[in-house]
C-alpha cells in the first residue's frame, strides 16, 4: 500500500464533500457570492491537488479563486 496515496485521497474526498456541502447552500446567495464560493471551492481542490495535500497550498488556492470568483460577473 502506498502511504502517500492515501491521505491525498482523503484530502480530495473531503474537499469533494466540503465543495458539496458549501453549493447545496447557494440558493440565497446573490450571482458574485455564488462566484465566490465556487471560485474559493475550486482553487481549495486545485492548490490540494497541486501540493499533495499540503495545507498552505489548499488555504492559498481557496484564497486566491475566491478573489477571482469574487471579481468575475
Amino acid at each position: 500500500m502506498n502511504k502517500h496515496a492515501t491521505p491525498t485521497r482523503l484530502t480530495l474526498t473531503a474537499s469533494a464533500l466540503i465543495a458539496l456541502s458549501l453549493l447545496s447552500g447557494c440558493a440565497n446567495m446573490t450571482h458574485r457570492q455564488k462566484n465566490t464560493a465556487i471560485g474559493a471551492t475550486a482553487g481549495a481542490v486545485l492548490g490540494s491537488v497541486l501540493t499533495g495535500g499540503g495545507t498552505v497550498g489548499t488555504l492559498g488556492g481557496a484564497a486566491i479563486g475566491g478573489v477571482i470568483g469574487h471579481q468575475s460577473r
